[in-house]
């Protein structure tokens, strides 16, 4: 394996830049779509490269119930510094796997609640709490994908501006925002180099949504106006995988984004870009990295079989 099995723990440091330039140069549709894919890839090759280096760090402990030739002196030459290196991976993966889990089981619990909490409405696709607290949000699953929405936040828009959070929520819950973000969020605790772009699609799919409410109502001066008020009184989401009219930032940004042309349709940006040789090389990281995860897992594969007796 060499060096390549530790190349997937750092490879996402190429991704930085894209994370950066496809917020201001990118359609929302497109910037989701790819750094939610390489956030994807990225988390899955270093968390695999994790497991590998933990089997040579576990086989070399005393009383483990692996094979006895796994702790060969041949296994342990195909990882740089394995001493060191097999036994720190142990500790990082099982922390990997709590801090997703938790994530997983806090999107799940706050879910259920919110389904809970909507009990005893009734069972239509906007559900309006009686609270004066101003808040709103997507909620997926359940019978129904409903949007939810306070008293509170409605009274303090107009007609129109309703019609643009009401707009800009279906958004979210046509294109299952919630996979995106919650994909994002995973990947981030997978690999805390991949924060960037779960900050990034946070922004682009309330950009995405942002320009499907502007579509829908006609008048993108609105939805800018819409979005200000709400983030001025809205006290945000439940949890960062549910996506809410107001709930990420920097709302400045959307508003500016809004009130300037809506951004051109592209599905790749041109190379001859600072965006397009952004993209390309986090491109080129995403694809190393699959190639030194599995090159790197069907070496040490091979060479616990031929270690192992029959």
């Amino acid at each position: 394996m060499g060096m390549f099995v530790f190349l997937p723990l750092v490879l996402p440091l190429t991704a930085w830049p894209i994370a950066r330039l496809a917020e201001q140069h990118l359609h929302p549709w497109t910037a989701t779509r790819l750094l939610t894919g390489m956030a994807a890839v990225m988390a899955t090759c270093s968390t695999v490269c994790l497991g590998l280096l933990m089997v040579v760090g576990t086989a070399q402990l005393p009383g483990n119930p692996l094979p006895d030739g796994w702790s060969d002196p041949q296994v342990r030459e195909a990882v740089p510094y394995d001493e060191i290196a097999g036994k720190a991976a142990i500790p990082a993966l099982f922390a990997v796997l709590v801090a997703c889990g938790r994530t997983l089981w806090r999107h799940g619990r706050v879910r259920r609640r919110a389904h809970r909490a909507l009990a005893g409405l009734r069972d239509t696709e906007v559900a309006v709490l009686p609270d004066d607290v101003p808040y709103g949000y997507a909620l997926p699953g359940g019978r129904r994908d409903r949007v939810v929405v306070t008293r509170g936040l409605l009274d303090c828009l107009e007609p129109a501006e309703r019609r643009a959070l009401f707009a800009h929520e279906r958004a979210h819950l046509a294109a299952r925002h919630h996979r995106f973000l919650l994909t994002v969020q995973l990947a981030a605790r997978a690999n805390p180099f991949l924060r960037p772009l779960r900050t990034a699609v946070s922004y682009t799919t309330e950009r995405w949504a942002d320009e499907e409410a502007a579509r829908v109502v006609g008048n993108r001066r609105t939805v800018a106006r819409a979005i200000g008020k709400a983030a001025l009184v809205s006290r945000g989401t439940p949890a960062g995988t549910l996506a809410g009219f107001a709930s990420a930032g920097p709302v400045p940004r959307r508003v500016a984004a809004l009130l300037a042309p809506a951004p051109a349709a592209r599905s790749w940006p041109s190379l001859f870009t600072s965006v397009g040789l952004a993209a390309w090389g986090a491109a080129a990281g995403t694809a190393v990295s699959a190639m030194s995860s599995a090159n790197s897992a069907v070496t040490l594969v091979l060479i616990l079989h031929a270690a192992t007796p029959l």
